[in-house]
């Protein structure tokens, strides 16, 4: 029974050390000579900071797709050409629109995006105060509202319903 059920182990084992093993392919290995190591991190960062128009879910230093592979040339071109970081930016969301970037710019039609949920969460908290101070107060009728006459057939009715048996 032993001789039987070990190929099969071996044959899972080996597929599964020979997965892990090609996992290091899928990585993204490109290298760049940087003039200055101050160049080299400002474009980690960069690289960090912009998504794949592709992938949509990945930064360009993390995808492989081809689209990703040219804005790290491109990033490294202007870096060495000494763009600064925000000039960099400024050109990725030209040509892709705020998308491209993982936190946009705070300023203009962004800044809604920023303001949408504490806003929302104001207008429901106000919203909330207002129905549950309509529903305490609208129950029960108060005694301004009333007419002299109204008061004191009120009081009739309430008097005559407690004499009667």
């Amino acid at each position: 029974m032993f001789k039987e059920v070990f190929p099969m182990r071996f044959g899972i084992i080996a597929v599964l050390l020979s997965a892990l093993w090609s996992t290091p392919i899928l990585a993204v290995i490109e290298t760049y000579e940087f003039s200055s190591p101050e160049l080299e991190e400002r474009y980690r960062v960069l690289s960090q900071e912009l998504r794949c128009p592709k992938c949509q879910n990945q930064n360009i230093a993390d995808s492989n797709a081809p689209i990703s592979q040219d804005l790290r040339a491109l990033v490294y071109a202007q870096l060495e050409e000494g763009a600064t970081d925000d000039a960099i930016l400024d050109d990725m969301v030209a040509r892709y629109g705020e998308f491209v970037r993982y936190r946009p710019d705070t300023r203009g039609a962004a800044m809604w995006l920023w303001l949408a949920p504490a806003l929302m969460l104001a207008a429901g908290v106000v919203l909330l105060f207002l129905l549950l101070r309509r529903g305490r107060g609208g129950a029960q009728p108060s005694k301004e509202t009333l007419t002299k006459e109204e008061r004191e057939r009120l009081e009739q009715m309430i008097s005559d319903k407690g004499n009667t048996p």
